[in-house]
């Protein structure tokens, strides 16, 4: 179903056209750029949720055969992307340049549906101008190469919607379904495209014949086939992948007792979302994470400053020419063409063609089904999970910015210099260190903090908290040389560093590092103190959010001194080495939230440490002899 393209482009065919029919070619070029642009990317360690779970489980595939892992709880992934990586490290050899190396061509292959999918729907400058944003785009470069389902699952899905597009109804089974396979909540794009399916038929005959439009020149099946027909080729592809889905789910049912990950992930990612409040919260950051997280918002503000404006008009004309009676073949010019017995110069006016409309109804679709979803389930609201739905929104307004500024090219550049910025500018507001390279940031941190307390203390039981702990206790994860026994609390806030401070004398060494990032003075708290303090309690309550000690205050209350500290962009780390002490006294105080309570931290003599026990509001004191008074800041 191709359409022909424009005039402009029939009269002045550029070798970029040539390029886009050689998908092969194409890819090649895409992997080329994005392989360049991640080689110092490429022998990184594993960061965070790569190495908590989906190395862990490719690893356990790798060795075991197993599509189930062991050496980390399941949370019921499926596991394609795990076995691609499997794959390339049975063939290659077990190393981060060949697992990021076989990531980079999965990136490439997105890029390559991002690209298809844009020239579909629009013509090939769009496709272009598409492509480089998307892989320009800080969330989307940073993943290309992180060893994470999100991308992936996000690519299959762009292939999906075009074949759905171009009405090839296996090819829509096939994609959508390895899409599933990739990340379950692939399974939403085709469901909303279902919900665009239903729409087109409930809606009056009239109104679905101003709809039903021309996706590159030739009718869509839906705008000319019969409506029973209809059903089999465009409805039933749709519903296939809810099939190898389910077989997944029930194997792993079958290996583990539980269908949807392990009771905990459940919770976390389910049961505990389900709240009206922080529903709508999470829905406005999943709109803004669509629409205006790292720099998008240039984008999509100037699309719609850019429908204020009318469509431009191409003037294409045939040419008229005249070969003189001595010399070459020459073009007329106006006046010329318009002299005695010449051919006279035929010109018209084009407006550039936009999206079709059904087209962008496929596009809204799924933006809302996944800005919906994704509010309403997910413990951690990670801008990641928006993929499938990012790249539309730039397709749809590279294609506006197109149709109507005369000089666009010049606009998507400098929009695509922005999300280059954003790679390396973190925003004034709290965001993932996996979204741009700030990920780079955290493990060269952990790699300096994690090889000095190997070299120095190999034989210490440490103090720390998750991803450290796997990083210290797994060393095929690229940290350290051999494992580092470990003592493992949940995180840097002041009620956790106040509970290891109970059992001091089961690790000498603590390893303490920034869990967030954050500015230190947030936007919202720029514009408006007592709003932006609001949302931190909100934060807290829905989300998770803490602060992390300081690493002065943590050895005070640790009864320690730092020996190791680094900072880069806001992330930091540090190596405490604990004083010999011991406990003298303890009692068990009134009750009061965790203000109170850091209040009568800096209210007694002699220091003491305050431990909560099971009960978020009842406190222990332990009285100490630290080796330093304690102070901590709140």
């Amino acid at each position: 179903m191709a359409k022909e393209p424009s005039a402009s482009i029939r009269e002045n065919p550029r070798p970029i056209l040539k390029l886009a029919n050689q998908p092969a070619l194409v890819f090649a070029v895409i992997f080329l750029g994005i392989f360049l642009l991640h080689s110092p990317l490429l022998g990184l360690p594993y960061f965070w949720d790569e190495a908590g779970y989906y190395v862990p489980a490719a690893r356990d595939l790798l060795l075991t055969g197993s599509l189930i892992p062991h050496t980390t709880v399941s949370n019921a992934h499926p596991p394609l992307v795990m076995a691609w990586v499997a794959l390339w490290w049975k063939v290659v050899g077990y190393a981060p340049l060949v697992t990021r190396s076989a990531m980079l061509m999965i990136a490439a292959f997105v890029l390559l549906g991002v690209f298809r999918l844009a020239q579909v729907v629009a013509n090939v400058e769009v496709a272009v101008a598409s492509t480089i944003c998307t892989a320009f785009y800080p969330v989307v470069f940073a993943q290309s190469s992180l060893a994470q389902v999100d991308l992936a699952a996000a690519g299959l899905t762009f292939w999906g919607l075009c074949a759905y597009l171009e009405d090839r109804p296996v090819a829509v089974a096939i994609w959508f379904s390895l899409a599933a396979l990739a990340k379950e909540t692939a399974i939403l794009a085709p469901l909303a495209v279902l919900m665009s399916e239903f729409f087109q038929r409930v809606i009056p005959e009239r109104g679905r014949a101003a709809l039903q439009g021309r996706v590159r020149g030739v009718e869509s099946g839906w705008a000319s086939a019969p409506v029973a027909l209809t059903t089999k080729r465009r409805i039933l592809p749709l519903l296939g992948p809810i099939l190898p889905l389910a077989l997944w789910y029930s194997y792993h049912y079958a290996g583990t007792g539980y269908i949807f990950g392990n009771p905990e992930f459940f919770r976390y990612n389910v049961a505990a979302t389900l709240n009206p409040l922080r529903f709508l919260l999470a829905l406005v950051l999943r709109l803004w994470q669509t629409f205006g997280y790292m720099h998008l918002w240039l984008l999509t503000a100037s699309m719609l400053l850019a429908m204020l404006l009318p469509p431009v008009t191409d003037h294409v004309g045939t040419a008229a020419f005249v070969r003189d009676r001595v010399g070459p073949r020459r073009s007329l010019s106006r006046a010329e063409s318009r002299g005695p017995g010449q051919v006279e110069r035929s010109s018209t006016g084009t407006s550039r063609q936009r999206i079709s409309i059904p087209a962008q109804m496929v596009f809204l679709a799924v933006v809302k089904v996944y800005v919906i979803a994704m509010a309403l389930v997910g413990g951690a609201v990670l801008a990641r999970y928006m993929l499938p739905a990012v790249p539309l929104v730039i397709i749809v307004a590279v294609s506006t910015l197109r149709r109507r500024l005369r000089y666009w090219i010049p606009a998507v550049t400098v929009i695509a210099a922005a999300f280059v910025a954003a790679w390396f500018w973190n925003p004034p507001y709290g965001f993932s260190p996996e979204d741009n390279l700030a990920y780079r940031d955290y493990i060269v941190l952990h790699q300096d903090a994690e090889r000095f307390l190997e070299a120095r203390y190999p034989m210490a039981h440490v103090l720390t908290a998750w991803p450290a702990s796997d990083e210290l206790t797994r060393p095929w994860l690229g940290y350290v040389t051999r494992p580092v026994q470990v003592v493992r609390i949940e995180d840097f806030s002041l009620e956790q560093v106040l509970s290891a401070a109970d059992f001091r004398s089961r690790y000498e060494v603590a390893l303490v590092f920034s869990t967030k990032v954050e500015p230190l003075r947030p936007l919202l708290d720029r514009w408006n103190s007592s709003l932006g303090r609001k949302w931190t309690n909100l934060k807290r309550r829905f989300f998770g959010f803490h602060r992390d000690l300081p690493p002065a205050a943590a050895a005070q209350i640790l009864g320690g001194h730092i020996v190791f500290s680094e900072e880069r962009k806001g992330q930091w780390v540090a190596v405490i080495e604990l004083a010999k002490e011991q406990v003298v006294d303890a009692k068990l105080v009134g009750r009061g939230d965790r203000e109170s309570f850091a209040r009568a931290l800096t209210s007694h003599s002699p220091p003491r440490c305050y431990c909560p026990t099971a009960s978020n509001t009842a406190w222990l004191i332990a009285y100490t002899v630290p080796s330093a008074p304690i102070s901590v800041g709140v």
